[in-house]
């Protein structure tokens, strides 16, 4: 077997389209395909201040490296990354060494903020007081805090590294919950409308997989060494994660059919969404669709 590009020693075989790639072939293809999502999403603008989700994991890792070198090539865009510490403890703190590491080494601005802090408590500490499933929690007070830092820093686009795998998972996961709304927030640009406290978020890996996600993050030593998170472990997402990949095995274009036929109707989806206005928490003053804002029922919990 030989890189179908150049017939050199292959890297990686990718069974959707049935070819093999050598090292330098692949990171060309692999760097193409985020310039080509960037480019026909427009997910973000020469001038923007783009930040960065970053959790020192591979997939954020990427994101980094890859939007670095961007902004480098665009001049006018600056980068920012953005660490949230959720007191994970033996997780979360060595995670953030190995970013702190390469924006130190890289110049890259690095704002870093945490649970303890903003809530007064680690997620550890949380957990122990409610009974309820961690990834629940831990992605409401993530996704609430990158916003908050977000606008801090005055960002005009915060990039994640959901990948294709990702995505996948969470269409599925929403239809298994019948969250039809959930849905229509997701794509390459996600959210439906401009808001002023919402700083919207974008996916550069949104069409590459965690396989090849990999692959480049050992190619460029940026894969991490570290294990998965120790509460995803009988999270709902794993189970979809598991099943997802047995079918993909068997039939190596399955996820790519449901990202491709979900974009199709995603348009539709965000127009009848759109006419929704977005409400204010009267706790907080942060964007959501309800009185109260799902952070601010947590607090609550918690502080009872």
């Amino acid at each position: 077997m030989t890189c179908r590009k150049c017939r050199e020693t292959p890297v990686i075989h990718l069974p959707n389209s049935n070819i093999s790639l050598c090292k330098k072939c692949f990171l060309r293809y692999f760097e193409k395909k985020v310039r080509k999502t960037v480019r026909i999403y427009k997910l973000f603008n020469k001038g923007d201040t783009v930040g960065i989700a970053l959790s020192g994991g591979k997939d954020s890792m990427v994101t980094l490296n890859i939007l670095k070198s961007l902004a480098e090539q665009q001049r006018t865009t600056k980068i920012i990354a953005i660490a949230i510490d959720e007191g994970i403890k033996g997780y979360r703190d060595e995670t953030l060494k190995f970013a702190k590491k390469f924006c130190e080494e890289n110049q890259i601005p690095l704002k870093i903020t945490s649970y303890k802090k903003e809530f007064g408590m680690t997620l550890d500490q949380i957990l122990k007081k409610l009974e309820i499933k961690p990834c629940s929690v831990c992605g409401v007070f993530r996704r609430y805090l990158l916003n908050k830092e977000a606008q801090r820093n005055k960002i005009d686009i915060l990039a994640t590294g959901h990948n294709l795998d990702d995505e996948t998972q969470t269409i599925l996961m929403n239809q298994f919950r019948n969250n039809v709304a959930a849905s229509s927030r997701l794509g390459p640009l996600t959210g439906i409308k401009d808001d002023k406290k919402f700083i919207r978020r974008i996916k550069p890996l949104y069409f590459l997989t965690e396989k090849e996600i990999m692959t480049y993050a050992f190619i460029k030593e940026l894969a991490t060494p570290f294990n998965e998170c120790p509460y995803a472990e009988n999270s709902f997402r794993g189970k979809v994660r598991d099943a997802l990949n047995k079918l993909n095995s068997e039939y190596p274009s399955t996820k790519n059919s449901i990202i491709h036929s979900f974009l199709e109707t995603l348009p539709l989806l965000k127009e009848s969404y759109k006419k929704q206005d977005i409400s204010y928490c009267n706790t907080c003053g942060e964007p959501t669709s309800k009185e109260k804002c799902q952070t601010c029922k947590y607090l609550e919990l918690i502080k009872k």
